[in-house]
């Protein structure tokens, strides 16, 4: 079995422009959005865990297209939060904005030294035939005080990477996609699809 094309489970447009340009890196495979394919809404993403709701939205895909389906879910975890938003990240607020100031709320008296945090992301590829194959990944880092930047999406404005020391939200898209949660979850997931002969060499 190899991959041809995909769609792509989300109707998030920033995770729709990260995720075409990672699968570019598993070779020429035809990358579709869902309104390309169906005017599907997205199931609740009710599962207690990223890889529950990454499948969950992936499956749903599947059985409404019969083509090949590619999810994600990630969140933000701050360590004085106890790992809180996390699993609800995209629900801890409506909509991005309110989730930004709920957080910077919720650490406004925490000192710079424990506003440690990490972002989480589980993709997963559902074929179907019933084969589902799943990767995941972090990125290490810390909560800002205030929001930087322009570029990104969700909490980017306030996550510093530890690895770049800077704020996601100024960086490029190259930068981001080199570091990000999601780049290396999905490079992880290229890698097991390569195992596979699901994709060529990357």
């Amino acid at each position: 079995m190899t991959l041809a094309r995909l769609v792509l489970a989300t109707s998030n447009a920033g995770k729709v422009r990260e995720l075409r340009g990672l699968v570019a890196e598993w070779g020429p495979i035809e990358v579709l959005s869902l309104p390309q394919v169906l005017p599907l809404e997205m199931p609740e993403e009710t599962g207690d865990t990223y890889l529950e709701n990454a499948l969950l939205k992936a499956r749903a895909v599947v059985a409404v297209s019969g083509l090949p389906a590619l999810a994600d879910d990630s969140g933000i975890e701050v360590d004085a939060l106890d790992g809180r938003p996390g699993v609800r990240s995209a629900r801890y607020a409506d909509g991005e904005a309110a989730c930004n100031a709920r957080l910077l709320a919720e650490l406004r008296d925490v000192p710079v030294s424990l506003r440690t945090a990490r972002y989480r992301a589980v993709v997963a590829l559902a074929f179907p035939d019933g084969l589902a194959i799943s990767a995941d990944g972090t990125c290490e880092g810390s909560i800002g005080f205030v929001e930087r930047g322009t570029g990104g999406f969700g909490y980017d404005p306030l996550f510093v990477s530890s690895e770049l020391g800077r704020v996601v939200g100024e960086m490029s898209a190259d930068e981001k996609a080199r570091i990000s949660h999601r780049a290396r979850a999905m490079r992880a997931l290229g890698q097991a699809l390569q195992a596979r002969g699901i994709v060529a060499s990357l």
